[in-house]
């Protein structure tokens, strides 16, 4: 049976500008899966996926209401470690935003600032996380170059080993193929379906064809409400609700 890793209990959000973003949320993120939210834009699934790891806190929000358990606590708690938990909740975005620092120095970085100095596991980890980002044979003869010299498609890998190097529980993408060419795309796809199987994985993706690709579970976002959920297979084959099985025969949006 599927274990839940984050449980989302009546989340609403809005901003100080009159947006509501979320209305009402109520769902569960399964453990070892890709989640993906996906719907058209202004939907709320990248406020949603910044909830998860309290990145909207840096945003003007007017209220925010409900509760996101993680491994049955509450995140939105003010007592919780919102430090803490963004080492255990990573995140990948858009647009790759590489350090000014060597290949290495960026997938060492965290773990240096968390007190890690033993060359030994520094290594360990610089290793496991290109492995994990399927970039370790393009990279591992010019770790001590600056990584402002990578490709873009590599920039994107690297920020993505870079929240693997903190081992998280849970990775979170926000459209991170969307300035990529199709290998690249492909590669970043490809590596998402082994990580799953270690971590827990929520993507917003850049299109519907990425979505049905790559999903376990998809959730259907529109003007901040959550019309459907449900198994990836089903909800691109055969979604239950009208205005889901319009967008995702591109009748609109």
């Amino acid at each position: 049976m599927a274990e839940n890793k984050i449980v989302i209990q009546h989340l609403s959000l809005q901003y100080f500008d009159g947006t509501e973003s979320l209305r009402d949320i109520s769902m569960s993120i399964v453990a070892n899966a890709i989640t993906v939210l996906f719907g058209p834009a202004g939907g709320g699934k990248s406020t949603l996926l910044r909830c998860l790891n309290r990145l909207n806190d840096l945003t003007e929000m007017k209220t925010l209401a409900g509760r996101i358990l993680l491994d049955g606590e509450n995140i939105l708690d003010p007592q919780t470690d919102v430090i803490a938990l963004r080492r255990r909740v990573g995140m990948v975005f858009a647009r790759p935003v590489v350090l000014p620092l060597t290949i290495r120095g960026n997938l060492t970085y965290g773990l240096e600032l968390a007190d890690e100095k033993r060359k030994s596991r520094l290594d360990e980890a610089v290793e496991r996380s290109l492995r994990q980002s399927a970039l370790w044979d393009e990279v591992k003869a010019r770790l001590d170059d600056p990584a402002i010299a990578l490709s873009g498609g590599q920039q994107q890998r690297l920020c993505l080993a870079r929240v693997l190097a903190l081992q998280p529980d849970v990775i979170l993408l926000d459209e991170p193929t969307s300035g990529l060419d199709p290998l690249s795309t492909g590669k970043v796809e490809a590596s998402l379906q082994e990580l799953k199987k270690d971590y827990t994985v929520v993507l917003v993706p850049h299109s519907v064809q990425q979505a049905a690709r790559t999903s376990d579970y998809a959730a259907f976002f529109l003007q901040g409400e959550l019309v459907e959920y449900a198994p990836g297979t089903e909800i691109f084959t055969n979604p239950k609700n009208k205005r889901t099985e319009d967008y995702v025969e591109g009748r609109f949006g």
